[in-house]
């Protein structure tokens, strides 16, 4: 089974494709992961536009059976709420144009399943992952993989793993 895992974000979106092994060691194994990044002075439209575009080559390329995307649960800054929201919104879009089967899970679920720990910070989840899954024959200095969103990502696509058959 493959499945992509979205962290989203109006102008950095994470995402990661793994393959989960029924039986098979090792259980999970990375396809590919790192970020969409968009220009910051782009219009709303162009970055979302780029966004949909992005992850809609994701899924034909690497043709995943699911897609997990971070769920808004609580927000600090009402101020990215809204950016946030449509940015879902043309990830969810492009998922349903190719009928995936969607999860949804807020940053506490995956921070108990990566970390244990529904308050983990992001170092702990990016350590954590680390030491879950073989990432080392991926360059860890790309500026598009080294970022927090990648590693959320990876995360998303796990716990979707844990919900599949």
């Amino acid at each position: 089974m493959i499945i992509i895992g979205i962290d989203p974000g109006s102008v950095i979106t994470g995402y990661a494709i793994i393959k989960k092994n029924r039986g098979v060691e090792p259980y999970f194994e990375v396809i590919d992961f790192g970020c969409i990044i968009t220009d910051k002075f782009a219009t709303t439209g162009e970055r979302l536009k780029k966004i949909h575009k992005e992850v809609t080559k994701l899924i034909e390329k690497h043709k995943p059976n699911v897609m997990a995307i971070e769920t808004l649960f609580f927000f600090k800054n009402l101020k990215t709420v809204m950016p946030v929201s449509q940015t879902r919104g043309v990830i969810l879009l492009a998922a349903e144009e190719k009928k995936l089967l969607v999860f949804e899970f807020t940053p506490l679920q995956m921070k108990m399943a990566i970390a244990g720990y529904g308050r983990a910070e992001k170092r702990q989840i990016k350590e954590m992952i680390k030491k879950t899954i073989d990432i080392e024959k991926f360059d860890l200095k790309k500026n598009n993989r080294k970022k927090d969103d990648a590693f959320d990502a990876l995360g998303m696509a796990i716990c979707a793993s844990l919900k599949t058959y």
